[in-house]
């Protein structure tokens, strides 16, 4: 009888023992940080001019960044546009930005410093092309822009890209055939109330605020780019690829006075970076970037086309590692 007591003390001992370790094993799981940890310290986030769709996404962004990865600094610097983004991440002055596929192509095609460190995280929303006249101009088509002041974005700008193309492809030299007038879309509005511009070429999500805000203070038109433009824009190299036939709705500027569907140009904008960027630090980047869909969208209309299931094709850039983790990771 006493060894039966023993025995049945020892087990008591033994079970006692393994509940403590499992009870331990769990306060332990819970106290310690799963996975990596949190990003932290400092990166760029190159966006565009002040009043366009760029920088108003990257103010947004900023927020919900700050959310998910509170030890983390973002600071946002304006600029350009997609051009002279492109060339901040590659020397460093960037971590992160968005441009145009068609100005990453570009970039590419002419071998520019450092354009094989660019990475893609996130093909992001479509920019339009608008062709913004005074509502009793003359102009109708592209061609009807020979001999006028032209705004067509300034140098390190992807509307100076597309512009130039645009005009290219309706048969008008860019330097020549139109006087060239090297201004942003914060600048551009106020330039063709003041009737020293006949024009403006912008490129940019719908609604752009510049062009909303324009047309409600005086009556404006949007000139159709149709289906023949594009076709002689894929002609001369592939980096014209990535245009394409859209169609701008009518709610998309609700004072415009063209009150109709209107033919345009689309390009694809993506989320990018360079090579060396910290896998982690872009997984949860990009992450942010997707789930913050619907808050920032409410905002940025734009936002909204972020689509988990596109979001992976970043053509022409390679998907960066960081990124491609996330979206393994986001399967349902």
């Amino acid at each position: 009888m006493p060894a039966l007591l023993r025995r049945i003390g020892r087990r008591r001992a033994l079970q006692g023992a393994v509940a403590l370790l499992a009870v331990g094993g769990l306060l332990l799981w819970w106290l310690l940080p799963s996975g990596p940890p949190a990003p932290r310290g400092a990166v760029t986030f190159s966006t565009g001019v002040p009043t366009g769709v760029y920088q108003r996404y990257g103010v947004l962004l900023e927020d919900a960044l700050r959310r998910d990865m509170p030890e983390l600094k973002v600071t946002l610097r304006t600029s350009e546009g997609s051009q002279e983004n492109l060339a901040r991440v590659v020397s460093g002055e960037a971590d992160f930005t968005v441009a145009t596929a068609d100005a990453v192509a570009t970039y590419q095609r002419h071998g520019r410093p450092g354009a094989e460190r660019l990475r893609g995280c996130a093909r992001l929303y479509d920019d339009y092309v608008q062709l913004v006249v005074p509502e009793g101009s003359k102009v109708r088509t592209v061609a009807g822009l020979r001999g006028r002041k032209v705004a067509v974005g300034q140098a390190g700008s992807g509307v100076r890209l597309v512009s130039n193309r645009v005009l290219e492809a309706a048969g008008l030299d860019p330097e020549r055939d139109v006087e060239p007038v090297p201004i942003g879309i914060d600048t551009m509005p106020r330039r063709l109330e003041s009737g020293s511009i006949d024009a403006f070429f912008w490129s940019g999500g719908l609604p752009t605020s510049a062009v909303r805000d324009l047309s409600e203070r005086m009556p404006v038109r949007l000139v159709p780019l149709g289906p023949e433009l594009v076709e002689a824009l894929q002609s001369p190299d592939d980096t014209a690829r990535y245009y394409r036939s859209a169609v701008m709705p009518p709610d998309a500027y609700a004072k415009v006075r063209n009150q109709e569907a209107v033919p345009t140009i689309a390009v694809a904008n993506l989320l990018v970076t360079r090579d060396t960027t910290d896998p982690e630090l872009t997984k949860r980047f990009t992450g942010t970037v997707i789930g913050s869909r619907d808050r920032i969208g409410r905002q940025v209309h734009a936002a909204q086309l972020v689509d988990l299931r596109t979001a992976i094709y970043t053509d022409p850039l390679p998907l960066h590692e960081g990124a491609a983790r996330y979206y393994r990771s986001a399967k349902p």
